[in-house]
């Protein structure tokens, strides 16, 4: 009885969840998938025809393409460097045994508001602007290829400390006897960092990529506050196309590549979580 009464308390506690999941984000998936099949009206069913004109466009193509381009190289970097900079400002702590003030600046760049920030980022990277003038050089940093390293270093700025401060989170739980143990036994600071430090940050490091890959597809206001709806084709990213489908309309198509969208990062996260 007490089991029963258990696993209803259980219950209760997570309906209010589960309620507001179903409401804002299960049911509307589901209308789009079945719209992501009928035409612009949703009343004639059309089947696979959405997704053929999805990847015969060829904007939505160099959109991917560029997304996906943007987060391969964007993941990696921003974890490993946030993993390289944790384990610096933790070994710093240990040895001087205080609380670093890093902990305490380090979610600064999250705070400064987009528009800002990118106000900035157009002062240094104008054709005109800081960069240039000190380096005597001319090139539109913004409205070519360059754009898209722009574009990289503004995210890993702004996301770089946020992730220290995850790391530090697990770096704090990993009991200090293992370290111990190792030193005793004439373990150096890679071999501690191999067999002990990673092994233990095994399901943070899920949860940081999982993180890490939903920031990625959040960098679309960065992207469209410095070129606009139509930026140079480096930095075109998916959020353009499905903006500029938005405003025309184009509700089938949006739906279409919603779902395509879902799929591959759904993908992506079953292969982590198998790892």
């Amino acid at each position: 009885m007490k089991k029963g009464q258990n696993y209803l308390k259980d219950f209760l506690f997570i309906l209010p969840s589960f309620l507001g999941v179903s409401i804002f984000v299960l049911i509307p998936f589901i209308d789009i998938i079945k719209r992501s099949f009928t035409n612009v009206t949703g009343e004639l069913f059309v089947g696979f025809y959405n997704y053929e004109k999805v990847f015969q466009n060829t904007a939505f193509r160099l959109a991917m393409g560029n997304t996906l381009r943007f987060l391969i190289i964007c993941v990696p970097l921003l974890l490993s460097f946030s993993l390289l900079l944790a384990n610096i400002v933790y070994a710093w702590e240990r040895t001087l045994k205080r609380t670093c003030l890093y902990q305490s600046i380090c979610l600064l760049p999250m705070a400064v508001p987009i528009a800002s920030l990118v106000f900035v980022w157009k002062i240094i990277f104008h054709r005109n602007g800081v960069w240039n003038h000190y380096f005597g050089s001319s090139i539109d940093w913004l409205n070519s290829s360059y754009a898209f390293a722009v574009l990289v270093g503004s995210f890993l700025w702004k996301n770089m400390g946020y992730y220290v401060v995850l790391w530090l989170t697990g770096l704090e739980g990993i009991p200090e006897s293992l370290y111990e143990a190792a030193a005793l036994d004439g373990a150096g600071s890679m071999k501690k960092f191999w067999y002990i430090t990673l092994p233990s940050l095994k399901s943070m490091t899920s949860a940081t990529f999982i993180l890490a890959l939903t920031g990625t597809f959040k960098s679309y206001r960065e992207a469209y506050l410095l070129a606009g709806e139509y930026p140079d084709k480096s930095i075109y990213m998916i959020q353009h196309i499905l903006h500029n489908w938005f405003r025309d309309m184009s509700m089938e198509k949006m739906s279409a590549s919603a779902v395509v969208i879902v799929g591959i990062f759904a993908v992506i996260v079953y292969q982590m979580g198998g790892d």
